[in-house]
């Protein structure tokens, strides 16, 4: 293995974490940015307001986008499996 396979495998990783959690912080930055439109708009300055909401949010998306999470981090253990077969 030389540093090109390295940065390869570390490249992928991380381009596969961004993928599989992107749907949970789009949901959950979309949501933040409501509720403190909300707060600004009503003068409500009350923090728990501003977590429930998120962690709701994000626990939904991360239950309904599971098969992609599963797809996509399957397909990048495969195939860092079949480069470790091949011996790279």
């Amino acid at each position: 293995m030389n540093e090109a396979d390295a940065i390869d495998l570390v490249r992928d990783g991380v381009w596969t974490a961004f993928l599989v959690t992107s749907p949970m912080l789009a949901v959950g930055m979309i949501v933040g940015i409501s509720i403190a439109l909300l707060q600004a708009l009503t003068q409500v300055q009350e923090m728990t307001l501003t977590f429930v909401p998120k962690i709701g949010a994000i626990l939904l998306v991360a239950v309904i986008s599971a098969p992609f999470i599963y797809q996509g981090l399957s397909h990048f253990t495969f195939s860092l499996y079949d480069r470790i077969a091949t011996g790279f």
